[in-house]
């Protein structure tokens, strides 16, 4: 009888010291399978965004290269395909109309034909400054590149409005017409003037483009 309590005994040891054993096991088991799961979720997520990050690099390299490959045409400058007046209508939405798709706001278009019906260097000059100034109202998305890149185009059509006037003493006089005459035009509304200031928020420091106007100057009438 003694010894069959003895035997019970040394069952009920071995099996108490067995249970931890198991319970530590398992411990470890868990712990190892959840570190590898983390791990192989960090590298899903990180994965997926530089998937991200890769695809808004690429749309953004596409948005830059049509900014700078869009120029106006000399049919824009002789007016061959002038679009209806878009009346209040035009003025509803900050990027306003442009029925002809030339890339220039109707009003705008309509406004510098109006203004110099008679200088189609003046015009192309001043085309090809307000279709940079539109470029930003079009973008599928805006960021500090996008921003700017079109600000450089702005700037190059600041340096064609100045090419367009030529040499003379009433130089800055004529480039502060010009230019006033611009800024009034295109930015007409509240809410493209607030458009404009957070536009140029976006905008990071740059050089500028080559100085090399969209039409040659040469080859239009004064």
């Amino acid at each position: 009888m003694e010894n069959l309590n003895n035997f019970n005994q040394e069952n009920i040891v071995s099996a108490g010291q067995e249970k931890p054993k198991r319970s530590l096991g398992r411990k470890i088991f868990c712990f190892i399978k959840w570190f590898l799961i983390t791990i192989l979720a960090l590298l899903v997520i990180g994965v997926i965004l530089r998937s991200i990050q890769l695809s808004k690099i690429e749309k953004t390299d596409k948005q830059v290269e049509v900014i700078h490959s869009t120029k106006i045409t000399v049919d824009d400058v002789m007016g061959a395909n002038l679009p209806p007046d878009p009346g209040e209508e035009g003025n509803k939405t900050i990027e306003g109309v442009d029925a002809n798709r030339n890339g220039i706001r109707d009003d705008v278009e309509l406004a510098i034909f109006k203004e110099y019906p008679n200088s189609a260097k003046t015009r192309a000059a001043l085309l090809q400054y307000a279709r940079a100034h539109f470029m930003a109202t079009q973008q599928p998305f805006l960021n500090n590149e996008i921003a700017t890149e079109i600000s450089r185009e702005i700037s190059r059509g600041s340096y064609c409005i100045g090419e367009s006037i030529g040499e003379g003493d009433d130089y800055f006089e004529k480039f502060l017409s010009l230019t006033n005459f611009m800024e009034s035009t295109i930015f007409n509304t509240e809410d493209r003037i607030q458009f404009s200031n957070n536009f140029f928020e976006k905008v990071r420091s740059y050089s500028d483009l080559e100085n090399e106007c969209d039409l040659d100057y040469s080859a239009l009438k004064d």
